[in-house]
């Protein structure tokens, strides 16, 4: 067939073809072909918001909701409806972004290189010991995917513009004291009232459920009697904490680990010292003259710790007589350190020394010699280190093996578990969240729900759960997700419809009530035959604790009481009861100043000035949504 192909394309109307090709790609280019789809999520004022820029979005606020949420992600992962919303809810960042960013070009806000360079030298994240290190630098940007520093600062500098922007846009929120405290007077205000709960377990009784209502529910909530799919797993497992309690450690080990390992167990010697620092300023020939001249003074008996109050640079230490408490040996200035670990006795006061900070005169006041721990005291410790670390190299080299065992030998685990001399398991019924360790792993149950196990019906991969653990599995026994029949579920659903017509029967019984008690009619009959009666609660608050909840809610929002006129309505509690709530009195609450409210008022406002503004960019804008989907790679 190769060869008949080979002939065919050496013919005339195979090359007019070839030619016709050739000749549409001279013409158009390539990029015509490649670049014809449109794969962007959004257009923003004809800017396009790119499937990568959303892509790396999105698995980067997955990763954050992760960390936040743990195992509870993954529940939430699994509906569509709330992946719908987080998808959209992405997007609609980006635009957000963008629009801030191009309102900030039309703002002509600038960040310059200065203070570009001046923000990267100060954050902490690229600083060893205070002072920033090009290398770290470096290193972090490159392992936050910006491969070329420039790359970083054009990303830096859009974040300054976009913080700059919106800085100025929350400094316009202020709350004024007259909003304080109005609020502050509704958040403490009180109030009286009186509560008839009418329970709905008393029309039970009387609550006649047909089988054609039954079925009725069940056919529209089948949802809701579906159980999640289910699998159980033949497993093996290596575990470093297993391996390592098989694994001999002699006493020649540990010693010569203690021996090759001394400096971990050396306290290396501590100093504590004190210092007088005369920066170098404009004249630094005036301040060593000035380093000089105090050193002279202290020569001559005055007191190092008031001459390091009035006069050194180093305020926060002076305050302390120049105290810098305790050091170790190579965790400063090169010559301050020489200096300062020169002195030989507690007392005794250096010369004066110059260092990248200036002058400085150092005072040793206390000594700690260096201190080895004995190796009887941390003979276990190693013997447990060793131990681990030999059982760490034991588990990559049976790792290894109950790989390839298990792939080349795909159809059983038994092989797979005598080749590293372990046993096969059985799991309990798993399902795609709410495991036991390790199967709550993602990692895990992915595999066990991988079409490789569940279709295949072959080993999966070792899965590697963390350091100390790895394991392969395959299926044992499967169950799909299925509605439960109906018979099942019949006396469920009975008593679901029960107390619906009980709660429904309740609230009709409320709304009589309430009719009663609005037209000023004697309600005491009524309050009987409902098995019920009024009862007084007195200075309620918003957030009281013994009313319930939806009581409370629903007596707030009533209108104050006006003479001749009742404030009352219904509310539905959560377990299906039913209250009637009439309103007594309203009490004014405090107008006490609060700090902390005047700063949450503040918060809040800004908040909803940044919104209003974010709000009215996208009512002038031309904004085109196109259908977003998760990237394949997050499932």
């Amino acid at each position: 067939m190769l060869t008949n192909i080979r002939e065919n394309s050496q013919g005339a109307i195979a090359k007019i073809i070839l030619g016709l090709v050739i000749l549409t790609f001279a013409i158009a280019g390539v990029g015509s072909y490649t670049n014809s789809v449109d794969t962007s999520v959004a257009e923003v004022n004809g800017e396009k918001i790119s499937q990568q820029a959303y892509n790396q979005a999105y698995q980067a606020q997955r990763r954050r909701m992760q960390q936040q949420f743990g195992e509870m992600f993954d529940t939430l992962a699994a509906n569509k409806d709330y992946m719908e919303n987080f998808r959209n809810g992405v997007l609609d960042n980006l635009i957000d972004e963008m629009l801030l960013d191009q309102n900030a070009n039309e703002l002509e806000i600038r960040v310059s290189d200065q203070q570009l360079k001046k923000t990267i030298r100060s954050m902490p994240e690229f600083q060893i010991d205070g002072v920033f290190d090009n290398n770290r630098y470096l290193a972090i940007i490159n392992q936050s995917g910006f491969f070329q520093s420039s790359d970083f600062r054009d990303y830096l500098r859009t974040e300054i513009k976009r913080r700059q922007l919106t800085q100025a846009i929350a400094s316009t929120a202020f709350s004024v004291p007259y909003q304080e405290k109005l609020i502050q007077k509704l958040q403490d205000q009180h109030r009286d009232i009186r509560v008839a709960t009418i329970a709905a377990e008393q029309f039970k009784k009387n609550a006649d459920i047909s089988d054609a209502e039954i079925k009725s529910y069940y056919q529209a909530n089948q949802a809701r009697f579906e159980t999640q799919e289910q699998a159980k797993v033949d497993y093996v497992t290596l575990n470093v904490n297993d391996i390592s309690k098989g694994i001999k450690i002699t006493d020649k080990d540990i010693k010569a680990y203690y021996q090759d390992n001394i400096n971990k167990y050396t306290q290396p010697e501590q100093r504590r010292v004190a210092h007088i620092l005369i920066e170098f300023g404009n004249d630094e020939a005036a301040a060593k003259s000035k380093a000089e001249a105090i050193l002279t003074k202290i020569k001559q008996g005055e007191n190092f710790a008031k001459l390091a109050k009035t006069d050194s640079a180093d305020t926060l230490s002076g305050e302390n007589g120049g105290d810098l408490e305790w050091l170790e040996k190579g965790t400063i200035d090169d010559a301050f350190d020489k200096a300062a670990f020169s002195l030989s006795k507690v007392g005794q006061v250096s010369g004066v020394v110059k260092s990248s900070y200036g002058y400085h005169i150092i005072k040793l006041t206390d000594l700690k010699p260096a201190k080895v721990t004995p190796l009887v005291e941390v003979h276990d410790k190693i013997a447990a280190k060793l131990a681990k670390e030999k059982a760490q190299d034991k588990f990559f080299e049976l790792q290894q093996k109950l790989a390839e065992v298990s792939y080349e030998v795909p159809d059983n685990l038994e092989d797979a578990a005598n080749s590293v001399d372990a046993k096969v398991m059985t799991s309990t019924w798993l399902k795609r969240s709410g495991n036991a360790a390790p199967f709550n792993d993602k990692k895990v149950t992915d595999a066990i729900f991988s079409d490789v196990v569940l279709k295949e019906g072959l080993n999966s991969d070792v899965i590697e759960v963390n350091d100390n653990l790895a394991l392969v599995l395959r299926l044992n026994e499967y169950q799909e997700a299925k509605v439960k029949p109906l018979a099942d579920v019949k006396a469920q659903i009975n008593a679901i419809l029960i107390a619906q017509k009980a709660s429904e029967q309740a609230h009709l019984k409320a709304q009589a009530l309430l009719t009663a008690l609005k037209s000023s009619k004697n309600v005491d009959a009524l309050l009987k035959e409902l098995n019920t009666k009024f009862e007084t609660k007195a200075n309620i608050t918003r957030n009281s604790s013994t009313v319930d909840r939806m009581i409370t809610k629903a007596a707030f929002v009533l209108p104050h009481p006006v003479k001749g006129k009742v404030s009352a309505s219904t509310v539905t509690l959560a377990n299906g009861d039913l209250a009637v709530i009439e309103l007594k009195a309203v009490k004014a609450g405090s107008t006490k100043e609060d700090a902390n409210l005047a700063k949450q008022l503040t918060s809040q406002l800004a908040q909803s000035a940044y919104q209003n503004y974010i709000d009215s960019l996208k009512a002038e804008a031309k904004i085109i949504r196109h259908k977003v989907k998760a990237p394949a790679a997050a499932y």
